[in-house]
């Protein structure tokens, strides 16, 4: 296993009230696997994947990661969130390399990993141009090349789509499906959008209001590859959909915004 979850739970305390944020979850990913978690705001989705990092401390449980317990910043994920990381004064090869420096890779190594992942994320051309020149597509490939260029085995992502239009999402999403088929890399998936979870992963877990637990996890039928564009047609698709919808109706109904 990649992942391996034991009642991870998380507790705040408020003003002297404790605020119950996750229930204890159990949780295994496989290797290789893509997976995706979805449920109300405030469900607790993110502090999980928080938890996997390293960022957050547990209450409660414990994380495993490739088979080594997280008990502080886990550098061996790549995190990519929704607010992305590329620094506006430097140029697309030097966003990329900037996590490599930090790692003191030699300059011959680095020129060469950030070359391969310019061109496995379609930048090739673009070393020098700032990001202020790019499309909001391609500055989302140049953070998404950030977070592969260290080689993680693991890539952590919390709504990384989010702020991009329908048809920016829908390119991101084909590029994420053929990275992770051509890495074999384990991908944790974080989105308020239950048709990108059927769309992207192999399994989606859906999480029920505060405090969250797993409600249901569900394998979707669908083989890859998968053209995002076309996935939605396919009748697996909507049975999916149809099944996880109904898992978290109950909890939009309770007043929470999906």
């Amino acid at each position: 296993m990649s992942i391996v979850i034991r009642g991870a739970a998380k507790r705040y305390v408020s003003r002297g009230r404790e605020i119950r944020a996750l229930d204890p979850v159990d949780l295994d990913i496989k290797a290789g696997e893509f997976i995706a978690f979805v449920g109300p705001s405030g469900c607790g989705k993110s502090t999980l994947l928080n938890m996997v990092a390293g960022i957050l401390p547990m209450t409660g449980g414990t994380i495993s990661h490739d088979g080594k317990p997280v008990s502080g910043i886990n550098r061996a994920v790549g995190y990519m969130t929704q607010v992305d990381s590329v620094l506006p004064w430097h140029t697309v090869f030097d966003n990329v390399e900037l996590p490599l420096k930090f790692r003191g890779v030699p300059v011959a190594e680095r020129r060469r990993r950030v070359t391969e992942m310019l061109a496995l994320v379609n930048l090739t051309g673009f070393e020098n141009s700032f990001p202020i020149e790019l499309s909001g597509g391609m500055r989302k490939r140049v953070a998404l090349a950030q977070v592969l260029v260290y080689d993680p085995t693991t890539l952590l992502m919390d709504e990384p789509f989010g702020a991009l239009d329908a048809q920016l999402k829908l390119m991101m999403q084909a590029q994420l499906l053929s990275i992770w088929q051509a890495t074999g890399k384990t991908v944790v998936f974080v989105t308020h959008d239950l048709a990108e979870a059927v769309t992207l992963a192999n399994r989606v877990v859906v999480f029920s209001g505060r405090p969250g637990r797993i409600k249901v996890i569900e394998t979707v039928p669908l083989s890859y590859p998968r053209d995002p564009f076309k996935v939605r047609f396919n009748p697996q698709f909507e049975t999916a959909y149809g099944t996880l919808w109904a898992a978290l109706a109950p909890e939009i109904a309770k007043g929470e915004a999906i």
